[in-house]
């Protein structure tokens, strides 16, 4: 059983599913809370997915794809990178929400906004935003 587990985290997919749902989990909280406390939809989304993207680059960098450079250029590179795909999701997420706004909840277009931007954003990081470049000589 715990040879089973360990085989199947070595998998970066299933790591990328586990911080996501991780991540995802404290992203509907803040939504629920956020409303709760008066802000509107579309505000609750946006403060949600700010704070779950900051949560989120560190978890996928350091744990899903195991990027432990931390050198200023690399670490600078990857925030620049990220944060463009990051606007582009924030903006998809904005037009799902409010195009939805009347037919379902915040958390269901967040959901779903999520759901879309999950796949893009894996391939990005692994083939892109945290891929290591191994230098032979």
């Amino acid at each position: 059983m715990k040879s089973s587990l360990r085989t199947l985290l070595q998998r970066s997919g299933v790591r990328y599913v586990l911080v996501g749902g991780g991540v995802y989990l404290l992203e509907l909280l803040i939504i629920i809370v956020a409303q709760r406390l008066g802000a509107s939809a579309v505000y609750a989304v946006i403060i949600s997915f700010i704070a779950g993207t900051a949560v989120s680059f560190l978890l996928q960098k350091l744990v899903t794809f195991g990027d432990k450079r931390m050198q200023h250029r690399v670490v600078i590179s990857q925030l620049i990178a990220t944060t463009l795909l990051l606007c582009w999701n924030l903006g998809f997420t904005i037009l799902v929400t409010k195009l939805f706004v009347h037919v379902w909840p915040a958390v269901v277009s967040r959901t779903i906004a999520l759901a879309i931007t999950v796949i893009w954003n894996f391939y990005l990081y692994k083939t892109k935003i945290f891929k290591s470049i191994v230098i032979v000589d």
